[in-house]
């Protein structure tokens, strides 16, 4: 009896050190070494988002460059939302780095003009810094074409956009992604339209599927501004599901695309891109959804 039940302690050991050696592989992770029993690893206890990135770089299209902020048909890097130096814009990666510390480490590779095809290319450049977090803002342009129709299509969208974060993947794993949501374009019609100079600018072709006869409310225009702001809303379901899949991503949650601007946040030379003031209100989400201790839901 006493035979038998060593035997049975001793089978019951044997099985116990084989599932504490099973669970103590996987806590290191694949192929891992596994760790002293009791003990954590870095790796394990390290949270996935870093809320504090010491270096940022930022890509995109004219929003990011400050376009018509300062002056007219002229970019203004100083006052970008993303890594500016103006104090009353207070960009992202002055909150983040400090003023000394933007200087130093924060660049600006948006491009006026650019879609989201362009943004691979900007991706690499941004890489090649090896930043800790890159900012992307991108889609308006792709929405403001000369028709409707020619507006980028939503998959040719997502195509480049799974190609830039690839771009970023295959050498930079750990380097981490803000996405901002493409902005409320409709808004920006019904807001600018109040302004007979805004109306008058707007003729000269800026945003046409929107903006074009601006003054036109029959019922074919409102179907065509319906479909470029669907449009929108389709592109920035593309964002946030692209990025959902990356686990150092993190969607805006539509916060730019939801936030409720004025036309104190429109340069009052196009009635287009944001102003001075309007910079500041990107900069404010940025840095809430970057600093949040979870992302947005």
């Amino acid at each position: 009896m006493r035979k038998r039940s060593h035997r049975a302690r001793t089978a019951l050991g044997v099985a116990a050190a084989a599932v504490l050696g099973v669970a103590g592989c996987g806590a290191g992770g694949g192929g891992d070494a596994p760790t002293p029993q009791g003990t954590r690893t870095h790796a394990a206890t390290a949270p996935v988002w870093n809320r504090s990135p010491r270096s940022i770089a930022a890509i995109g299209d004219s929003i990011t460059r400050g376009f018509d902020a300062c002056m007219v048909l002229s970019d203004c890097p100083e006052v970008s939302w993303a890594t500016g130096s103006d104090a009353a814009v207070d960009s992202l990666a002055v909150r983040l780095l400090g003023t000394a510390g933007a200087a130093r480490r924060s660049w600006n590779y948006a491009v006026t003009g650019a879609r989201m095809a362009d943004l691979p290319g900007q991706m690499a450049r941004a890489a090649a810094r090896n930043p800790d977090l890159v900012t992307v803002m991108v889609g308006a342009n792709d929405a403001c074409r000369s028709s409707a129709r020619a507006m980028t299509s939503v998959a040719a969208f997502r195509a480049d956009f799974e190609r830039a974060v690839r771009t970023l993947r295959a050498g930079h794993p750990r380097t981490q992604l803000y996405v901002a949501s493409v902005p409320n374009l409709l808004r920006l019609w019904s807001q600018g339209r109040t302004s007979p100079l805004g109306r008058e600018v707007w003729k000269l072709g800026i945003c046409p599927s929107m903006l074009g006869d601006a003054d036109d409310l029959s019922a074919a225009a409102a179907r065509r501004r319906e479909r470029v702001q669907q449009r929108v809303v389709a592109y920035n379901a593309v964002l946030e599901d692209v990025c959902a899949r990356d686990r150092r991503c993190r969607f805006d949650g539509n916060a730019v695309y939801d936030y409720r601007f004025g036309t104190n946040q429109l340069s009052h030379w196009d009635w287009f891109h944001p102003s001075k003031d309007g910079q500041a209100r990107l900069a404010a989400i940025a840095y809430r959804t970057v600093t949040a201790p979870d992302p947005v839901a």
